[in-house]
């Protein structure tokens, strides 16, 4: 392992084990599935659970899950041969979702929404047949920035992705391990372990998307300010909801427990600097108003 390696391994590593600890992603028992869909981010991800996993202080186990959607030119070789050399448990699956997607959408329409619903609840039936209450997938911090900036833009909300959610139907909890790591150090250690990315057809054919627009924007920005997706990153763990217009966020910080960030009580200062009246209309300088209730 080179130097270059190392480093990154160490820093992901760190990353993955920190948001899972923060977030309380891992649990005695858990049986999670990994969704591999043949990118960087599952990779990763995979990968470091594997490290991960046997230096917890308890049992859990983890079934990588891919899923063959007969795209033009595919080829799960590389994929099948990583995961048998990985020793871990796993499921390949075949479903023809490419076809039902090109079929009901045009070509200038976003294939990206119609393709992961028909992934999802294939991925959610495979994870109810083999006993699995988590499903993790490889988001990362940018992902999590770039759903910000469209749903701010474009959908008028505030809204990332969290580290951990539970479904619709309450049936699993979806955790997010790589959610605080940036892309580019994981894109860098993919490319170091050589794993054999399969390319997508679908999204990863199209272009003008809303999301690279994102990814763009955030480029520039980072060209003047070289830290901005990590203060981004800081701000959606900092919330200060007394300074959103929401009421309903204002009425439940209003009602919160008392051990949730408790306020700070200042106080108050016994004289403050008084400037006085260079002019005034109806209103004599010299005299004090009274306080209006």
């Amino acid at each position: 392992m080179t130097e270059v390696v190392r480093r990154l391994e160490q820093r992901l590593y760190r990353d993955v084990k920190d948001t899972s600890e923060r977030y309380e992603l891992l649990a005695p028992g858990d049986r999670i599935m990994v969704a591999m869909s043949g990118g960087k981010d599952s990779y990763v991800l995979f990968h470091l659970l594997t490290k991960l996993v046997p230096r917890l202080p308890f049992p859990l186990e983890i079934i990588a899950v891919h899923l063959d959607q007969a795209q033009p030119g595919y080829d799960g070789a590389g994929l099948r041969a990583f995961l048998e050399a990985s020793g871990q448990r796993f499921e390949i699956l075949r479903e023809d979702t490419y076809s039902v997607v090109t079929s009901h959408l045009p070509e200038t329409a976003t294939y990206c929404s119609l393709c992961s619903r028909l992934r999802r609840g294939i991925l959610y039936t495979a994870a109810e047949r083999l006993g699995c209450n988590k499903i993790a997938l490889g988001h990362h911090r940018d992902d999590s920035l770039e759903t910000f900036l469209l749903n701010l833009f474009y959908s008028g909300k505030l809204q990332a992705m969290p580290a951990s959610y539970r479904t619709d139907d309450g049936r699993f909890e979806v955790i997010r391990p790589l959610i605080e790591c940036a892309e580019a150090d994981i894109a860098e250690y993919a490319a170091q372990l050589s794993f054999p990315i399969i390319p997508c057809n679908l999204c990863g054919s199209q272009e003008g998307l809303k999301r690279d627009a994102m990814t763009e924007l955030l480029a520039k920005l980072e060209a003047d300010h070289p830290h901005v997706r990590s203060v981004m990153a800081n701000a959606l763990r900092n919330v200060r909801p007394t300074h959103l217009l929401d009421r309903e966020v204002a009425r439940a910080w209003a009602e919160r427990a008392p051990d949730i960030r408790p306020t700070t009580l200042s106080t108050p200062r016994k004289a403050h600097a008084a400037a006085m009246p260079i002019a005034s209309g109806g209103v004599d300088p010299r005299r004090r108003l009274p306080v209006v209730d």
